[in-house]
């Protein structure tokens, strides 16, 4: 059984310096993939838009600015507010996001406690999905045969 971790909240969308919109999303944290976040952001369209990153990069950018390329992240003050900005980069855009820093902190707190760093691996089935694909091939049946049919692999250049 799989246990999921979401939290519902306000992001501000930053347009420029002095404009920023409100867009309604949403946390998720999964224990069937233990590695990820999953941001999905409501954002007028038809569907929403997921964001899927690292868990260590939002924990991490909660202290202290980290990640380059599509995903960064850091700490900084709006207003006297503390916040968590994510700058996301896509072929199809850029976008900067900043979110509540207590409301951040708080939803991954939760799901460290649920999944502790570094035991993400027990919970990814790798052991007992090979247990179950071995079981499987040793109820097939071999080749007839020891060996492939010589006709199955041509020599080089034929």
């Amino acid at each position: 059984m799989h246990t999921v971790v979401e939290r519902e909240l306000e992001l501000c969308l930053v347009l420029s310096p002095e404009r920023s919109i409100p867009v309604p999303a949403r946390l998720t944290y999964r224990t069937d993939d233990p590695y990820a976040v999953h941001v999905t952001l409501h954002v007028g369209s038809d569907t929403p838009v997921t964001w899927t990153f690292a868990r260590e990069l939002l924990v991490e950018g909660v202290f202290r600015a980290c990640g380059d390329g599509d995903v960064r992240v850091w700490p900084t003050k709006v207003d006297g507010r503390s916040v968590v900005c994510t700058a996301l980069n896509s072929p199809d855009g850029e976008a900067l996001l900043e979110a509540p820093a207590g409301a951040v902190s708080a939803w991954l707190e939760r799901t460290l406690r649920v999944v502790p760093p570094g035991s993400e691996r027990e919970h990814l089935g790798l052991d007992k999905g090979l247990s179950e694909l071995l079981a499987l091939a040793s109820r097939d049946e071999a080749w007839p045969g020891d060996e492939w049919p010589s006709e199955e692999f041509p020599e080089a250049g034929a």
